[in-house]
């Protein structure tokens, strides 16, 4: 009893509960923390569970948020319900230096980006957008989902916090929810300003982790299954195979895709990519898994998608199996028009998350089904 006492109270390791702490959750978290790098790594119950813990974990009623229009749908829902919560979202067009550098005031805690966004495909410049949060002592916290550590590393890019929807390309399989928010242990925490974690800063640059795990994690309860986390855990054995089949059917599928008439393509190893600059200074290489292209019509685009044969129709990404869908009708459907266009979502988008098939059977299929449908 003595012992369980000390780990109740956080003062000696050990299991507890669930909840609070769990051996195979432990040894997710430790997995994604050596990809990534970080010096301390957190589960939770799901990837919005990541980041809403995450920007908890630093901001309080009166504080502000920077980021971005074009966000994933469910992130500009969530952003929303943070200002019902009293903390202020100030939103740039694009998350630039300039951006942070104008919009950053004395009551901005993070300033939040995706690294490579679902499904405009717009790259965050992290070296120069961290270097300015820096400069005015704010963290920058990364989603970095849709590139994985085999694609980038944020940290090492000079970002604070990494968040993964573990959900997606870690687990691979499309078998079980969770999210991840790794702390890169550097952030040097003013206090008097981050009075969040003003009663954890006899911990220093560690504040945010413990802040995380003993504080808002354990009470919230967003944790994450431990049958979650066996499966991603094992999901994970496999990302360096997957994720470089994927972005090479990617590659190729968006190449013939972009050779057909009346079909706009956008993926980052296109030439025409307005980002695609970044595909070798903070990418890797990589373009990713993911593709979108616009129909010319939403009733075309509904029946391309439904003409395929490989495709699944479905909203996760980074699945072993292509998927398809209609994101305006779905992910962005309770998004204002201009909020869904800042994040490349129209009308006639479709978008692909595109698995490890057979390149040559995806490029048919999806040739077929849009040549059917002129």
């Amino acid at each position: 009893m003595e012992d369980l006492e000390k780990v109740f109270d956080h003062k000696a390791f050990g299991y507890a509960y669930t909840r609070i702490g769990n051996p195979t959750l432990s040894a997710f978290e430790q997995k994604i923390n050596e990809l990534e790098g970080g010096m301390g790594a957190v589960c939770t119950g799901s990837g919005m569970a990541a980041l809403s813990t995450a920007l908890l974990a630093v901001c309080e009623s009166g504080d502000e948020i920077i980021t971005a229009r074009g966000l994933y749908g469910g992130t500009i829902d969530l952003f929303h319900d943070l200002e019902k919560l009293g903390i202020g979202i100030r939103f740039a067009e694009e998350l630039t230096a300039d951006a942070v550098k104008s919009l950053a005031t004395e009551k901005t805690r993070a300033v939040f980006g995706e690294l490579i966004s679902n499904p405009a495909l717009k790259v965050l410049d992290i070296p120069a957008v961290s270097e300015a949060a820096h400069e005015r002592g704010i963290p920058l916290f990364v989603d970095s989902t849709t590139a994985t550590p085999y694609i980038a590393r944020p940290l090492s890019l000079g970002a604070d916090v990494v968040i993964h929807s573990t959900s997606k390309y870690l687990n691979g399989g499309g078998n079980a929810i969770g999210g991840v928010i790794v702390d890169g242990g550097k952030f040097d925490w003013d206090f008097c300003k981050f009075t969040a974690l003003s009663e954890f800063s006899k911990y220093k640059k560690r504040a945010f982790t413990v802040r995380l795990r003993t504080d808002l994690w354990e009470n919230l309860g967003g944790c994450m299954a431990p049958m979650n986390a066996f499966l991603s855990y094992i999901g994970m054995d496999t990302l360096g195979l997957r994720m470089a089949k994927i972005c090479e059917n990617a590659d190729r599928l968006a190449r013939a895709l972009s050779k057909i008439p009346n079909i706009r393509v956008s993926y980052l190893s296109l030439t025409d990519h307005p980002y695609h600059q970044y595909l070798k200074s903070e990418l890797s290489g990589y373009g990713g898994g993911i593709i979108s292209f616009r129909a010319g019509s939403r009733e075309r685009a509904f029946r391309i998608i439904n003409d395929l044969k490989l495709a699944f129709i479905a909203s996760n990404i980074g699945d072993v199996r292509t998927l398809v869908i209609h994101p305006a009708s779905t992910l962005y459907c309770r998004v204002p028009e201009a909020e869904r266009e800042a994040a490349g979502v129209y009308e006639d988008t479709v978008r692909i998350s595109v698995g490890i098939e057979d390149a040559e059977d995806l490029i048919r299929d999806f040739t077929e089904a849009i040549e059917n449908n002129k």
